[in-house]
């Protein structure tokens, strides 16, 4: 055991030289009265750590009990960031302005958690942790936010799959390669290659920043060259080189302009004329600007909440005459009203969307096929939120404005309409096996209806809403879903009501892959 009398004292006793001496030629009681001496002091520690924990514990719960009674006032002094070995400060703290203008203990904590959601969103962070320190005594009710941060081990990731659309009965394999934070600005750059066992193809680069030049909002940019297979459906292919700048993206805004060189072809010689007249080289100068607003508690299978999502898209920005004028609006709306047992629970939707050329003699002109609405897919309507697109039970660009194709030929082509309007209705359901609502699999019936109707060359003189309403497909059906993390795979049987001549539609047991859009 250490001698006491050997350890350096915060506060040394002044003793007497002659108190020295004896200490220093003290007999065996003096020492066992040291050793006596020694365990006091490590009782009183220990008392005294007991009691800090103890007055630590009361401060605490006199804290809590403030801000549970009212707003505790508190300002910050300083924001203190850690472990930035190539991630520039401000990109950091960007993410902390809320935190900066708190006035409020509540308001603090609220802007950090927010923060640090915000900054694990960049990905380019391992982990994130922020705590709060107090701050200078000097100044009283002041706080230190401290930003602790991991940068990525591997900023380099890629990744490959296989998927498969069932309602198209086409698959395509997808590599992607990604690097993360090479300047230090959050930013981080992939490329893509994509090729569809239906000869479908698409390579992109891409390149994203979290903050551009002082706006609040993420800049991305992305240069890609795909092909679009639409032979088998509408007897066309549809190439594309481009580039796409993301202009605003926040919580319910988004704005994208979009430039590019589109050419449609048709290898197989047999499209109809509609088609054969829009064959060639176009440009596609668009701006799109996209409103979403979705508080519905899940994606795949929402039980309470609404959604809504408005797009509005300009074409025709290039002073070119083969630069595609039209006007695109959609809107979507969904409701979800809970039921109270059996975690059952009502979906409806209702979506449209208008597409029309503009310019100089527009209602002669034919609107862009490439920009028509097609309808179709057999997949969930629940899931596609976005516009007008799917209907149980209907195959891929199955019904609409459609025409022969070449003389000789008994085939069709799907045009596309430029009116559209659906409507679905889903009531899922518990099933009353314990092992099945464990894995979230559940039940569901459905109805849906939609129609398109052609507008522009002069056709919407011929547009009535009666004649629209009585051509409307109907459809409804029951099935088991088996939702998963990514994505919602129904296996249904479902019933045609209503088609018109020459639908691709059958009724019957079908199996769909849904993904959230």
């Amino acid at each position: 055991m250490a001698n006491p009398a050997e350890e350096p004292d915060v506060n040394p006793p002044i003793r007497e030289p002659q108190e020295e001496v004896e200490e220093l030629n003290g007999d065996e009681e003096e020492e066992d009265d040291y050793e006596g001496e020694d365990d006091d002091d490590t009782e009183s520690k220990s008392q005294t750590r007991e009691g800090r924990s103890s007055v630590d514990r009361i401060k605490a719960e006199s804290l809590f009990r403030r801000m549970r009674a009212a707003p505790v006032p508190v300002r910050v002094h300083d924001v203190i960031i850690k472990g930035n070995e190539k991630t520039k400060d401000h990109i950091i703290e960007a993410e902390l302005e809320a935190a900066r203008e708190a006035t409020t203990l509540q308001e603090l904590l609220e802007a950090s958690r927010v923060a640090n959601s915000n900054l694990r969103a960049l990905d380019i962070f391992d982990s994130v942790n922020i705590t709060l320190d107090s701050g200078p005594p000097e100044l009283p009710g002041t706080t230190n936010v401290v930003i602790e941060v991991v940068e990525s081990k591997s900023p380099l990731t890629g990744q490959i799959g296989v998927y498969t659309k069932a309602e198209a009965r086409s698959s395509s394999i997808e590599a992607s390669l990604k690097y993360k934070n090479i300047f230090g600005y959050g930013d981080i750059w992939d490329g893509s290659i994509v090729h569809g066992y239906d000869n479908s193809a698409e390579v992109a680069l891409g390149m994203y920043l979290p903050r551009f030049r002082g706006f609040r909002t993420p800049f991305t940019s992305r240069l890609y060259l795909s092909t679009q297979d639409w032979l088998k459906f509408s007897s066309y292919k549809e190439r594309s080189l481009g580039l796409s700048l993301g202009l605003i993206s926040s919580k319910y805004h988004e704005l994208v302009y979009t430039v590019g060189w589109r050419n449609l072809i048709d290898p197989s010689r047999t499209a109809s004329i509609s088609i054969r007249r829009q064959l060639g080289h176009s440009l596609l100068s668009a701006l799109k600007y996209t409103f979403k607003f979705d508080q519905r508690n899940s994606y795949l299978r929402p039980t309470s909440g609404y959604a809504f999502i408005s797009t509005s898209q300009i074409g025709g920005l290039a002073p070119d005459s083969r630069s595609l004028r039209f006007f695109k609006q959609e809107i979507d709306l969904r409701y979800a009203v809970p039921f109270g047992f059996y975690n059952a629970a009502l979906n409806f939707g209702v979506s449209g969307g208008v597409s029309f050329p503009w310019g100089s003699g527009y209602q002669n002109r034919p609107s862009s096929v490439p920009e028509r609405f097609f309808l179709g897919g057999n997949s969930s309507p629940l899931c596609s939120l976005g516009g007008p697109s799917a209907l149980w039970g209907f195959k891929t660009r199955g019904l609409g404005p459609n025409e022969p194709k070449r003389k000789g030929d008994n085939e069709r082509d799907f045009v596309g309409g430029d009116a559209a309007v659906t409507a679905f209705a889903d009531l899922s359901f518990d099933l009353p096996v314990r092992w099945l609502r464990e894995r979230g699999i559940h039940g569901h019936v459905f109805a849906s209806a939609g129609n398109m109707a052609k507008l522009s060359e002069n056709e919407f003189r011929n547009f009535t809403a009666p004649k629209f309403l009585d051509t409307f497909r109907t459809s409804v059906g029951a099935g088991i879903v088996l939702p998963t993390s990514v994505f919602r795979m129904e296996l249904n049987y479902c019933h045609i009501l209503k088609k018109q001549e020459h639908d691709q539609a059958r009724s019957g047991v079908c199996v769909t892959f849904s993904a959230s859009s």
